[in-house]
């Protein structure tokens, strides 16, 4: 489960580019209940429009304007680190690239961004004064941190190594793949907070076949909240299906093309979607 007790590796934030913050706000307000509190002024980031996305007042992440020539509309994962430099140096040793080198965001932290060797893109915060999401593991929240490759033993590699990550193999039902949850080494499966699954390249249509993260939010009815996305624009990849012991699910895409998952957990499995 994800907790903000964080450690290195822990999913800490999350935010989604958009091609329209205001139309992007309205449409997860309605599906999670969301409120979005735009930054102006010495908050905004420079040359950026972004706003903090909260539930009953305590962020839960947050959305900007997608500026990057050729990006496609996505959620981009955030992993705790204390030192995003040093995260920089060993992301490139490994065979990844940066993509934003490490920047201070006030003195609220330091971020970067990278691409793994294989493609998936995901970020870094190094936390200052401010530690990360401030809910999580609960109804419409982040429950769980998902990676959909073509190769997960390199990427289990790459991210064991990088976060010192320990890796559990599941078998899917009905012999249909291997399931590999993660979480920080030593601290127990209660503290498994994602997963890597191995996918044929056509399942990554969305983002070109490169590997993706995806965030999973808890709701207390899948069935309902599914409706609500695509009542308003949204479409459905797959479900609302249950999945035994973990839940029951829906993948999902935003109007502008974000995917996203949802995941009414079973009783006793907290956030996990593997």
């Amino acid at each position: 489960m994800i907790t903000t007790d964080f450690v290195t590796g822990s999913p800490c934030w999350l935010d989604l580019g958009a091609p329209d913050v205001t139309a992007a706000a309205s449409f997860y307000g309605t599906v999670f209940g969301w409120d979005f509190e735009r930054y102006t002024g010495d908050d905004a980031p420079e040359g950026m429009e972004y706003g903090t996305l909260k539930k009953d007042g305590h962020a839960v992440g947050a959305i900007g304007k997608l500026t990057e020539e050729g990006a496609r509309p996505a959620w981009m994962l955030y992993f705790d680190t204390p030192d995003a430099d040093a995260t920089a140096q060993a992301v490139e040793k490994s065979g990844g690239s940066v993509r934003v080198p490490p920047m201070d965001a006030g003195d609220a932290g330091r971020m970067a961004q990278f691409t793994d060797p294989q493609g998936g893109q995901f970020a870094v915060w190094q936390p200052g004064k401010d530690r990360g999401l401030e809910v999580v593991d609960q109804p419409n929240s982040l429950c769980w941190a998902e990676l959909w490759t073509t190769d997960s033993s390199a990427a289990k590699g790459f991210y064991s190594s990088l976060f010192n990550l320990q890796t559990q193999d599941m078998d899917l039902p009905e012999g249909s793949g291997t399931y590999s949850v993660i979480g920080p080494e030593g601290m127990g499966e209660d503290r498994m907070h994602g997963g890597v699954m191995e996918v044929p390249a056509e399942a990554l249509a969305l983002s070109g076949g490169r590997p993706e993260w995806h965030p999973v939010f808890a709701v207390a009815d899948c069935d309902a909240t599914a409706a609500k996305v695509t009542g308003n624009g949204g479409t459905l990849q797959m479900g609302p299906e249950d999945m035994p012991g973990v839940g029951r699910l829906a993948v999902c895409v935003d109007p502008s093309g974000a995917d996203f998952v949802l995941l009414k957990p079973d009783p006793g499995t907290g956030g996990s979607s593997g």
